[in-house]
């Protein structure tokens, strides 16, 4: 007779390898299964059998047609005569009948813990190549993988239906799977504790799902966040009246060193549109609006699930969301506005927003603006690329004045439907800010940033943050990579049909993200409100 143990079963098999007897270890008792018995039995499990289960052999390898077997006697392994083997030993828990013999002394019981550490390691197989590579490509070892198992079958388990033990190779595959995504088998007794950790996460994040199952959509909110550009001559003129407001522009203008809301209120309209005052302008407006919108829509803030900032707008998300604090990131805005502004000034560059139709050819038109400034203009490293990605149809390219030019003349020949300049100081979003990337890096060096309370997108790789993300490096680099709004609103918005949209708040001046959304996807736009300012 042979024994195989698998997950908590232990199948007793013949020669031929026919299971000819199964039993249930819960961690106490055995429980000899009624579909191979005679009848149902529950044993106590014996001093000899417990060594056996849960000592170092608890798992037996096994080949491509899971018969495979190794044979427990006195230290040797045999195929042929396994049940002479097994049967012939005294000391033996589990005879080739169809109980457990429960008469051992306590002399069979030290005989049987010997029997089972020095069973011959050599003869034991290796996991089949098929299963190896699965455990390879799920980033799990093997000895990892017996490890894990070796943990599952030390933890209680209640009696299981014979009929899930049938077919070994698809209850292998099941296994591997569950290892992979839900372990369930893992228990907070397990002796790794890395495997009780990641039960426990396993658990968090099934509540959590669970728990945003019961969440109607329709009851929760998207906060948006506009940024430069954005800002108009009176804007702040309609949140005066709102707790805290006034405050929060005085609190500011101690930071940056100028009356910010009198440069809200009344311009002039050049200097407000200078990169050093309109980016705190708008950022601090932004958050200036969300009392209004605390007071008009409550459920807004309330309910609010998720929130994105365009460009400098981000720094009000990650304020909104508690990663930071106001005064921190009005400092933060004072250091990169005056940083980028900085930049500018070395070099002629600009942004100019172009308009696409199915077959422009946008790349081509970068290429040989490139060339041209190489070839016609001596500029060594020329620089065009996308800034911002808007909407399938609208994209922002951002560098050099003569690459700028050079695609605004030709635009016909590249299919582009129509470009336009935008009134912004520099190539904003390009290696052309690269200067400004250490001062601001070790301004966010020295801040305390907390974890956000809900999901905040980053404008670098159109995904939330999370705990461990690292703001000082995701922050500075927003300055050099391009802003992936378009890719944001589809992480955000992508519904199966049929699936209702969260409602959706513009906070701060203008309504340039409502109609980005309205371009991105018009259902979600449907729910979207905006607070004016």
């Amino acid at each position: 007779m042979t024994v195989l143990i698998w997950k908590q079963a232990v199948l007793r098999l013949n020669s031929s390898g026919t299971i000819c007897g199964r039993y249930y270890f819960n961690g106490r008792n055995i429980f000899i299964d009624a579909a191979c018995s005679t009848s149902m039995a529950t044993l106590k499990a014996s001093p000899c059998f417990r060594n056996f289960h849960i000592g170092r052999a608890c798992f037996i390898h096994y080949d491509h047609n899971w018969t495979s077997k190794k044979n427990y006697s006195s230290g040797t392994s045999s195929g042929d005569n396994s049940e002479n083997n097994i049967s012939s030993q005294k000391h033996t828990s589990v005879t080739d009948g169809q109980g457990i013999n429960t008469n051992s002394n306590t002399n069979n019981v030290d005989n049987c813990s010997s029997a089972t550490t020095t069973t011959d390691s050599s003869s034991i197989e290796k996991l089949p190549r098929r299963v190896l590579k699965r455990l390879q490509k799920q980033g799990i070892s093997e000895t990892e993988f017996l490890s894990r198992l070796n943990a599952s079958n030390q933890a209680t388990y209640d009696t299981v239906s014979a009929a899930s033990f049938t077919g070994g190779k698809e209850q292998l595959e099941d296994m591997l799977k569950n290892l992979s995504t839900e372990p369930h088998q893992l228990s907070e007794t397990d002796s790794f504790p890395s495997d009780v950790k990641r039960y426990k996460q396993w658990q968090s994040r099934q509540a959590a799902v669970a728990e945003e199952q019961k969440i109607a959509p329709s009851t929760t909110s998207v906060i948006l966040f506009p940024g430069q550009g954005s800002q108009f001559v009176g804007m702040g003129k309609k949140l005066l009246d709102y707790p805290g407001v006034r405050d929060m522009y005085e609190e500011a203008s101690s930071i940056l060193g100028y009356n910010l809301l009198n440069l809200c209120l009344r311009g002039p309209k050049s200097e407000l549109d200078k990169t050093v005052h309109c980016q705190p302008a708008v950022v601090i407006t932004s958050l200036a609006a969300i009392e209004k919108c605390r007071e008009e829509h409550p459920n807004a803030v309330e309910k609010c699930v998720t929130a994105a900032g365009f460009s400098a707008g981000e720094y009000a998300a990650l304020v909104f969301s508690g990663v930071m604090s106001f005064p921190d990131a009005v400092k933060l805005l004072k250091v990169r506005a005056e940083a980028m502004q900085k930049a500018s000034e070395q070099v002629g560059s600009g942004m100019m927003s172009v308009f696409l139709a199915h077959d422009s050819d946008l790349t081509g038109a970068i290429k040989m603006a490139k060339e041209y400034c190489i070839q016609r203009r001596n500029i060594d490293i020329p620089v065009c690329t996308v800034a911002n990605y808007l909407f399938p149809e609208c994209k922002i390219l951002a560098g050099h004045e003569e690459a700028l030019e050079f695609i605004a003349t030709n635009a016909k020949e590249f299919n582009i439907l129509r470009t336009k300049r935008l009134l912004v100081s520099g190539a904003f979003h390009t290696s052309l800010m690269e200067s400004a990337v250490k001062p601001l890096q070790r301004a966010l060096d020295n801040m305390k940033l907390g974890s956000p309370k809900i999901p905040v997108y980053s404008n670098v790789t159109s995904q939330p943050y999370h705990v461990k993300s690292n703001y000082s490096h995701m922050l500075s680099q927003q300055l050099v990579k391009p802003v992936k709004w378009e890719q944001i609103m589809h992480v955000i918005y992508t519904r199966k049909q049929g699936e209702e949209f969260p409602n959706t708040y513009e906070v701060g001046p203008g309504k340039q993200m409502g109609t980005l959304l309205k371009q991105i996807n018009l259902q979600a736009y449907k729910q979207f409100y905006n607070v004016d300012v």
